[in-house]
């Protein structure tokens, strides 16, 4: 029989790079892309778990001639590689009642080990198709809702000698963006058949790390300085939407009394955006946060009211805010919209770090943090309980993301991504 393999991964998130704050002031960008050499994250030991369902990849292709054979791309020797694993499995029988997860399953991709997976997304106007997000120059493809991926090659992000780091994607109708790093802007009008490349300004302060589909040609982009940008013309121009980075705002303030502020490195190490526009974010030390909503000129910084350092915050479906902090501690404000006060909530995190929440519906969400720690609340977070066949995965699950109330994903590192199946 195979022999079982069970351990565990504390690995530390790929952080962002400092840049020298700039000052903003309301106007319009027009760039180039800046570029800079990216840190390679340590390969890690990946874990097999066999699928509790997973469709069948499509077959490799067949071999041709001896010449043509040795040919072949490594994307295409990974992917045979999965197909080969996946086929294997379905061969062997269904897996052992302990090695799967309750309400979720492995799906197993074709991509290097060690590569740290960050965002996904689906096309609204064609559901089952959508994208895959990660370091490495990691970009995966779906057709069928997210059961069997395929990677994706867009020519203008690789005509240079960089390996980006794709941080954030989002569509609107059939209209998608994708943001990376080193600076790299891409943009669809036909649901991802095709991609281009916008030029984006050297000077823009700090690297982009999020952004948002807002509409008809427009969209919301933030950098880890905390600058904030929306366009309406494809992204050809984008306007400031506040007057300064975070550091220019702590520099200025910085005897309102938020604790830590001497220490702020300038860039944010966490930021979340809440469906009606509001935004939370978590600054590289952990020490306070911040948020934003839309007209406000500046980020209002905001002390922690926990002993321990932020790891993560974000919204709830009712509206209010969620906060991790390091070592596995939960905590959910009082009431809706932005506060200050806090409630701890009991978890069973083992010690180890709670890294996201996703919210299936109001009362239904999902935590995912260090070493397969996958937990789950049905009453709107007044509790948890632990997945404890997640303990099987031997990664840390960095974020919980779900398109609707059937459709969820978690992405971890070592390309591990799990798929909702109820």
């Amino acid at each position: 029989g195979e022999r079982e393999q069970k351990g565990y991964v504390a690995g530390v998130k790929e952080g962002h790079t400092s840049m020298a704050s700039l000052q903003l002031c309301d106007g319009y960008l027009l760039s180039k892309p800046s570029v800079s050499p990216r840190n390679r994250l340590p390969q890690r030991i990946s874990h097999r778990l066999i699928p509790k369902a997973s469709a069948s990849p499509p077959p490799p292709p067949p071999p041709s001639s001896s010449s043509s054979s040795l040919s072949l791309t490594r994307r295409d020797l990974l992917y045979q590689s999965a197909a080969v694993s996946l086929s294997l499995s379905s061969i062997v029988g269904p897996a052992k009642a302990d090695e799967q997860l309750s309400e979720w399953e492995r799906v197993f991709l074709p991509i290097d080990p060690g590569v740290v997976l960050l965002d996904i997304a689906f096309v609204p106007d064609e559901p089952s198709r959508g994208f895959l997000l990660g370091t490495r120059q990691t970009l995966l493809e779906t057709k069928d809702g997210g059961n069997t991926w395929a990677p994706r090659s867009i020519p203008s992000a690789e005509e240079e000698d960089f390996n980006y780091r794709f941080n954030s994607i989002s569509f609107k109708g059939k209209e998608g963006w994708i943001i990376g790093k080193p600076a790299i802007l891409l943009y669809t009008a036909d649901a991802g058949e095709n991609w281009d490349r916008i030029p984006l300004s050297s000077q823009l302060p700090g690297d982009m790390v999020f952004i948002e589909a807002t509409g008809e040609k427009s969209a919301e982009m933030v950098t880890d300085e905390g600058a904030i940008y929306v366009t309406s013309n494809k992204g050809y121009n984008w306007k400031a939407a506040i007057q300064e980075t975070v550091s220019a705002t702590l520099n200025r303030t910085v005897s309102s009394g938020i604790s830590g502020a001497s220490y702020y490195t300038g860039t944010f190490s966490a930021v979340n955006r809440s469906p009606d526009g509001r935004y939370v974010a978590v600054s590289s030390r952990g020490n306070f946060f911040l948020t934003w909503e839309p007209g406000q000129p500046y980020w209002q910084p905001h002390n922690r009211a926990v002993a321990r350092r932020i790891q993560n915050m974000g919204w709830r479906a009712d509206g209010g805010l969620w906060l991790l902090v390091r070592g596995g501690g939960l905590y959910l404000s009082k009431g809706t919209g932005i506060s200050e006060e806090f409630d701890e909530v009991p978890v069973q995190s083992r010690g180890f770090g709670i890294l996201d929440v996703g919210y299936r519906s109001e009362e239904e969400a999902w935590a995912a943090g260090g070493s397969g720690i996958l937990l789950r609340t049905r009453n709107g977070g007044k509790s948890w309980n632990r997945d404890k066949a997640a303990d099987n995965i031997a990664a840390n699950l960095y974020a919980v993301k779900f398109v609707d109330d059937k459709k969820g994903f978690v992405l971890g590192n070592d390309g591990v991504l799990l798929r909702y199946v109820g």
